[in-house]
């Protein structure tokens, strides 16, 4: 396989390219024990270190070109629309002409290229640590990263927590944080200070979206992650996900809190983005994301999806889960280890609906 070398040794394979199976890059980590996903790889396009992690992209068999940091995948050309999509447009659709949007980590500029759909939108900052990422994604997945070239858009390299720690408070409407997993240079951005520090950022009635991992693998790392943004965020207080392919179980979750101020509800949009396709010329069609799709995603007010503990009391369930569409309810009993008592609880729901 031919490597285009960024800084590590030409002779050297990364570690998450199989020995095992020679050909395979398969994405190993402590997140998820016991488990691998792979995939086919035909030519290796890029390796290197930065100041921060390691730095992958490879061409594979199936999903276009890939972008891996530290073992673990970012984005694929193939899926990659699943994500920046949901992030963006779960946030920014709930809200009335949002007009100052700040983007946290998001370095190959996909939440870029969506934030920038919104016309309302006239300033949109980006604070991503590492430039290898952006300089990277700028080489190898232009179609993605093409949301740098907005006029709109200004990129500042360095610690997101250092940024948002001196941003003057009610600064933005909305604030979207694109993060890798919690470890590494990632870990401060799941941690109870930088929720307070974007609560403080945000104008009332202001909204925030943050990745919040898998509701299949994480679910203490989500449970902290809901009763932090409960004791910092006034209004809605709400936990979505939807499906990634290359992403570890396939699903990916996403946090979406408001300020304390006017009211925001995430599950009924007040700005659809597909209504319009003005920005369609220039940032390409929406290729996931529309108002059905968001109406079947699975909400949960607080997902204590697989614990027993949550099977205690069907008043307790009125109070933390909504699902807006029966095929959620479907999904959720496929996900609960006691599908028999959620299948029995929502019989009843349905009896005294």
């Amino acid at each position: 396989m031919e490597v285009n070398n960024g800084g590590g040794a030409a002779a050297d394979l990364p570690d998450s390219i199989s020995s095992v199976i020679p050909g395979w890059f398969s994405e190993i980590s402590p997140l998820w024990p016991g488990e691998a996903h792979s995939l086919k790889v035909e030519k290796l396009l890029f390796q290197g270190k930065s100041d921060y992690q390691n730095v992958l992209v490879f061409q594979s068999s199936t999903y276009g070109k890939v972008l891996v940091l530290d073992g673990v995948i970012q984005l694929t050309e193939r899926d990659e629309c699943a994500y920046q999509e949901m992030i963006t447009h779960l946030p920014l659709c709930s809200i009335l002409n949002p007009k100052k949007v700040l983007v946290i980590g998001g370095g190959d500029g996909g939440v870029l290229r969506e934030v920038a759909r919104h016309s309302s939108v006239e300033k949109i900052d980006i604070c991503e640590i590492d430039k290898m990422v952006v300089d990277v994604s700028k080489q190898f997945f232009p179609s993605v990263a093409l949301g740098f070239q907005d006029p709109r858009v200004t990129l500042h390299i360095g610690d997101g927590v250092a940024f948002l720690n001196a941003v003057p408070k009610g600064t933005y409407d909305a604030i979207i944080v694109d993060s890798s997993d919690p470890i590494g240079p990632a870990q401060e951005l799941f941690e109870k200070p930088f929720f307070e520090s974007l609560a403080k950022a945000l104008r009332p009635g202001g909204v925030m979206c943050t990745q919040a991992e898998s509701i299949w693998l994480h679910m203490q790392i989500i449970e902290n992650i809901v009763a932090n943004c409960r004791q910092i965020f006034k209004g809605s207080v709400n936990y979505a996900w939807t499906s990634v392919p290359t992403y570890p179980s396939g699903v990916i979750g996403f946090m979406l809190c408001s300020t304390e101020g006017p009211a925001v509800d995430f599950k009924h949009p007040i700005n659809p983005i597909d209504a319009d396709d003005s920005h369609v010329k220039t940032k390409g069609p929406l290729k996931f994301y529309n108002s059905e799709v968001r109406h079947c995603i699975s909400w949960f007010l607080y997902p204590t999806l697989c614990h027993s503990s949550c099977f205690l009391s069907s008043n307790k369930f009125r109070s933390l889960l909504l699902f807006p569409d029966p095929l959620c309810g479907f999904l959720f009993t496929l996900i609960c280890k006691k599908g028999n008592r959620v299948k029995s609880y929502m019989n009843e729901v349905s009896r005294n609906n």
